[in-house]
Order: C-alpha cells, then structure tokens, then sequence
C-alpha cells in the first residue's frame, strides 16, 4: 500500500462515518485534509496539484450556484414547483414526478445542474408535506444519476465519450442503446425505494400552499439566464450532432448563464456570498487527491495484472464501477478510451462505458459529483444523507441496474 492510496482510504472512512474523535466533520473538510495530507507529504507536487483541479469543472460549477441561488432567492424556484405539482396528492406520485422530472431533466442540462437547483426545491417539498427528506433527497441522487446515462450531454464523462470515441451521431446512438435500459432503470429506482423506504411512504393526502415569485426583477433575471443556459446547452447539441469544428465548453455556458446576474442585479454580492464555497473547495482537493493516487500507478497495475479483454461488456460495467469510486468518473473515462478498438464493434463498448461509469453514481456518495453537491447543499439547510443510509439503497439497486445493461447491451450486440 502507498501512501496516497492510505490517504484516500482513510478519507473514505471518515465520510463514512463523518466523525474523527467524536467531532463532527464534513466531507468537503475530509476531502480538504486529505489533499492537504497528500501535499505535506509530497506525494503530489504543488504545480502538479494546480494543475490537477479541473477549472471548466470548478467555473461550470461556479456559474451554476449563481443561476440556482438566483431562482431561490426570487421564489421562482418555488413558483414552478408548485406549478408542476399541485394536482399530485400522494407520497408515491411525488417520488414519481421527481424521479421522472429529475431523469429527463439531467438528460438535457446535464446531472450536476439538476442537483444545484433540484435539492432545496426536494427539501422544501419534504417540509411543506411533512415528508421524510432522506426519501426525497435519494429519489432525486438516483434519478439524475440514472437519467443522465441517456444522453451525450447528460454529464461530463458522457460528453467525453461523444467527442473522443468516436460515437456516430451520438444522441441517436445514445437512444438507441440506452434509453430503454436507462427507463427500465428509473422504474427500478421507484420500485427499490418502496421496498427500502417503506416507512417513507404514507397515504396521507399531500396538500400544497401556493407559491408565488417573491422577488420580480430577480426572477426576470433569473428566467434569462436559464434561457441563455438552454440556448447554449442547444449550440452544444448540435454542435456535437452535426460534429462541427468548434466547442463550447461547460465553463462558458455556466458563465453565459450567470452574466445577467452578476452583471445586471443589484443582489449580485448577496449571490456571490450565497454561492456554496465548500462544495467548490471539495472538488479542487479531490481533484489533487486523485491525481496523487492515479500518479503512483498502482491502479494501473491492479489492471494490467487481470489480464482480461478490456472490450468486452462484463469487462467494461465492471472496472467503471469499482474504478470510478476511486478516481471519480471523468478521469476514468479518459484513461480507458484509448483501450477501446475502433471500427463499428467499439461502439457497444463505449455505450457499455457511459453506463458503467455514470451508474456507478449509484453504489457510493462518492461514485457521482452529484451526490456529493446534492448532499452539500443539504447540509446547509440542516439535513444530509449518511453514507450508510446511500449504501444500503445504493448497493443492490446499482447491481440489479448493471445487470440491466447487460442484459440489454449484449442483446444489441447479438
């Protein structure tokens, strides 16, 4: 065992059971103690650690806290909730709309935007109703998650795909190989959390207050930037569509989107100290802290060792999923393109790819960033999700989604 490897463990088991001691810590604090451990010890270099932090990641994300806070602040947030949910009345046609909303929604703006704006909207419904927000928080992790397998802008390693496989025509492709599996799956998501949760669910009648836009002007600011965010997210769309020679990166959406804001509102230092600083801080020391372990090679070897056809199916949904919990998603996907052969037949194993390792999401808190902004957030308003309470759903249901796509990727392959 080296020693960045010990590190990123004993990170993992203090997530796990958010106390050192007795205190009480964060996972943005864990995460930042472990990079700061990893530095001290020199087992990443400082430049090299700068230059691990991921900044399309860390501004995409910045942007996207400003355009959330934004429709918070104003109510208009609030309003579309109730908009959307106002003839719903029972505990299970709640979770339904969540996991379907949260689903098709993380398609089309990609998951990490979902779980920005959709966790204080999930917690307000959970105080309003008188609700258990562990079940609403977990419906809406999972439903984003298993959603955004579905499409090429469904989230970063998704995106990667699309652009370096390379994927032909790649939101035709992606529907065709993994829509049916991906619906199948969220229907698996309800039906796991009826069968895990069933104290959650009750059969009182849910009534709704009416939510009404408390701020105009801020919510009038706010319904531009979502429009500039699906203006440019459409540019992205086609861009990747038609493969013309230019790119708009996540950074520059998240920018574009938040411009009016911080431009134009007179609130604008209000959403600036609003914007959720800790969160940002997690990801720039998991980025250093993954390019520390990832540096030493020591998973490379655990790979080369196996011996095993890296094209196959099984081969591909197996290493994304345990991979991905140790060196996150995006990076995954990055070092395991190049292994995929070209040609007609690489096809299924990149889909195989996009699956694995968006649906490893499911297996830990760690598994997704998602997870980790959904339950940062949610912390900030007095609730959180425990990595237990996330496992112990997490775990079958990512197994029994895997087996799903499987089951159907090698169909297609037949």
């Amino acid at each position: 065992m080296n020693l960045s490897l010990l590190i990123l463990v004993g990170v993992f088991l203090v997530i796990a059971f958010r106390k050192i001691g007795g205190i009480p810590v964060k996972i943005w604090q864990a995460m930042l103690a472990g990079a700061t451990l990893a530095l001290l010890t020199r087992q990443i270099a400082p430049l090299t650690a700068l230059q691990a932090i991921d900044l399309d990641v860390m501004v995409f994300l910045f942007g996207m806290f400003v355009v959330g806070e934004a429709l918070i602040m104003s109510g208009y947030l609030s309003a579309l909730a109730y908009s959307g949910v106002h003839r719903i009345h029972s505990t299970e046609g709640l979770v339904a709309a969540i996991l379907l909303g949260g689903g098709l929604g993380s398609a089309m703006l990609m998951n990490d935007t979902l779980a920005i704006v959709g966790t204080p909207l999930v917690l307000r419904l959970a105080r309003e109703h008188r609700l258990d927000p562990h079940l609403l928080l977990m419906a809406l992790a999972l439903a984003i998650t298993t959603g955004s397998v579905m499409s090429p802008i469904g989230n970063p390693q998704n995106l990667l795909i699309a652009i370096e496989g390379p994927v032909p025509s790649p939101f035709l492709t992606f529907i065709q190989f993994l829509a049916f599996p991906t619906f199948l799956n969220l229907v698996l998501v309800y039906l796991a959390l009826r069968v895990l949760m069933p104290a959650s669910f009750h059969q009182r009648l849910l009534p709704h207050s009416v939510a009404r836009v408390t701020d105009s002007d801020l919510a009038r600011l706010a319904q531009w930037s979502v429009l500039i965010m699906l203006l440019l997210v459409g540019c992205k769309m086609t861009r990747v569509a038609l493969d013309l020679p230019f790119d708009i990166r996540l950074s520059a959406i998240a920018l574009g989107a938040s411009a009016p804001l911080l431009l134009l509102s007179p609130h604008r230092l209000t959403l600036l100290r609003r914007v959720d600083w800790p969160t940002l801080v997690f990801f720039a020391a998991m980025f250093i802290l993954m390019a520390s372990v990832w540096q030493t090679g020591i998973l490379q070897n655990w790979t080369n060792e196996l011996h095993m056809n890296l094209n196959t199916i099984p081969a591909v949904l197996g290493l994304s999923l345990s991979v991905s919990q140790l060196i996150s998603n995006v990076p995954l996907v990055a070092l395991y393109l190049p292994l995929v052969g070209e040609g007609h037949d690489s096809v299924t194993p990149l889909m195989a790819l996009a699956a694995g390792s968006t649906i490893a999401g499911n297996l830990f808190i760690l598994g997704a960033a998602s997870n980790v902004i959904i339950i940062q957030r949610a912390e900030e308003e007095g609730q959180t999700l425990s990595f237990w309470t996330f496992a112990r759903i997490g775990i079958p249901l990512t197994c029994l989604q895997t087996l799903i796509y499987w089951a159907y990727l090698s169909w297609i392959l037949q």
